[in-house]
């Protein structure tokens, strides 16, 4: 992690920190409608935005421009953000920053994917998921298009045109106490802070699983390897890594429906 970046004129070593109760502190006044402690707050969760800034540097010619997209992902988590949750405002805020950084870089890019497409592929994904979940073995693409009611040209083509691969389980920020998972999902008005939260229980429920387990989900869904491709890296048979996964999995719904 680079120590210290000069970004949009702002020397980030000398950004603030505060410490938990301090920013509790703001929070509050911010609910009450402190614009000085709304500024401060920024000002000192700016090393946030530039941590994920980071990660998408290699995506963008001009870094400060990401900078400023992401601070306006900032901005709305700061004033959307409610203390009645009892989260982290980094948990809260990481998504709505890589939303914001996301659009841009969609936006700005001529040979972005259409939205449709990009939808498409990821109910495949999920449909994925889902079908390999309830059957304990691979699904085709025979399968999948079958359960979407779409050609398989269709489905195909749109998991081709992902440009990247899609996590479900994607590390998006560590700080020094903690990291956060946050799981991709389609970009439509099914994205409230009901569905914010349930994707933090998500996070919340893969911090419970063993190494193990969380290098297969890594491999299988980040990666995007078959069964057989992480049977032969790990060194286990098909059998126990369908096992593990399904297994994992199980926990992880367990996990979210009690919290």
């Amino acid at each position: 992690m680079i120590k210290k970046v000069t970004i949009c004129g702002i020397d980030t070593s000398t950004l603030p920190k505060l410490t938990h109760d301090e920013a509790t502190k703001l929070l509050q006044q911010i609910k009450q409608g402190d614009d000085f402690a709304r500024n401060k707050f920024v000002l000192c969760n700016m090393r946030l935005v530039l941590s994920i800034v980071q990660r998408y540097s290699n995506k963008t010619n001009n870094i400060d421009d990401l900078f400023q997209v992401g601070c306006l992902g900032l901005l709305k988590a700061v004033d959307n953000f409610n203390t009645d949750y009892n989260l982290r405002f980094s948990t809260y805020a990481v998504p709505m920053i890589i939303g914001e950084i996301r659009r841009f870089l969609r936006e700005g890019n001529s040979l972005h994917v259409s939205r449709s497409v990009r939808d498409m592929a990821f109910l495949a994904l999920q449909t994925r998921e889902r079908l390999e979940y309830d059957s304990d073995k691979q699904a085709t693409m025979d399968d999948i298009a079958k359960e979407l009611g779409q050609p398989v040209e269709v489905v195909k083509n749109a998991l081709d045109a992902i440009s990247e691969p899609v996590s479900l389980f994607e590390p998006v920020f560590c700080d020094d106490s903690d990291s956060m998972l946050v799981m991709d999902q389609i970009d439509d008005k099914k994205n409230t802070d009901e569905r914010w939260l349930e994707n933090i229980s998500l996070c919340q429920a893969i911090k419970t699983l063993g190494e193990r387990e969380k290098q297969i989900l890594h491999k299988r869904y980040y990666e995007g390897k078959t069964q057989m491709e992480i049977s032969a890296e790990v060194g286990i048979s098909q059998a126990q890594v369908s096992r593990l996964e399904k297994n994992a999995m199980t926990q992880m719904r367990e996990m979210m429906t009690t919290v």
